[in-house]
């Protein structure tokens, strides 16, 4: 009997220089593509992080008001570990971010600060895979995300923001979603897997309440077995994916 033919992942797009991150929490981004990150700040690429809320609702154990600015100061050290300097923070409310006009407003304001050619961010869908049920903060930032990098463009949309200084952008060419269970494109994440693995560990408020397993052990599992499972459509090498939208 023949096997069936796994479908090969195109290699990411490679001619761009400034990159935007924008996810609903602390760690997103450490779960889903650091290791991609680490590689491109490595050729000199420019990254910057936009988080919609301060993850406060995110311990169970630790009040919004104590919570948020710990896993503030967490998501800084773990971006610095992969050569992201600029982490800014929306302060919609962590577990009930709402999709609308408020919220494609602010990411399309930072898309005009930062003025990214390629835009990243996490699994829009409702599940992940068909397995689990997605949150809806993911799924209103990962919507919200798409539908700004257009609105950026658009100096009658949000024609508040032009007042406030903030030019049209319409730069974007590509938005890469992290997490999809429909990949299109990876990144070989060689490079950047032990840096990936050291930048999820500055999370480890959360991740001590999150798993009783040793954190280290815990997240070089979760890290590599993605990486490894990713590399059977990436030439056998551990990877990281996204599912591409150009523009």
């Amino acid at each position: 009997m023949t096997e069936p033919t796994i479908t090969q992942l195109e290699p990411m797009p490679g001619d761009w220089r400034r990159a935007l991150a924008v996810v609903a929490h602390p760690d997103d981004l450490e779960y889903g593509c650091s290791a991609a990150i680490a590689a491109w700040t490595d050729e000199g690429r420019e990254v910057a992080y936009v988080l919609a809320s301060r993850g406060e609702a995110g311990i169970d154990t630790l009040a919004p008001a104590e919570c948020g600015p710990l896993r503030e100061r967490e998501q800084r050290a773990s971006a610095a570990v992969v050569g992201v300097s600029e982490v800014e923070f929306l302060d919609h409310r962590d577990g009930v971010i709402e999709y609308g006009p408020a919220l494609r407003r602010d990411i399309a304001a930072a898309i005009r600060r930062h003025r990214p050619e390629l835009v990243i961010t996490l699994n829009h869908r409702d599940t992940w895979g068909g397995v689990a049920w997605n949150t809806p903060d993911h799924v209103a930032v990962g919507r919200a995300t798409l539908d700004a990098a257009a609105d950026a463009g658009n100096r009658w949309i949000f024609p508040e923001l032009t007042e406030q200084g903030l030019e049209p952008w319409n730069g974007v060419r590509w938005v890469a979603v992290a997490g999809s269970s429909s990949p299109t494109h990876a990144v070989d994440a060689t490079p950047g897997l032990e840096r990936a693995v050291r930048s999820l560990l500055e999370h480890r408020t959360y991740i001590e309440v999150l798993t009783e397993e040793d954190p280290e052990t815990y997240v070089r599992r979760f890290l590599t077995g993605f990486a490894r499972a990713a590399g059977e459509r990436f030439g056998g090498k551990p990877a990281v994916t996204f599912e591409v939208f150009g523009r």
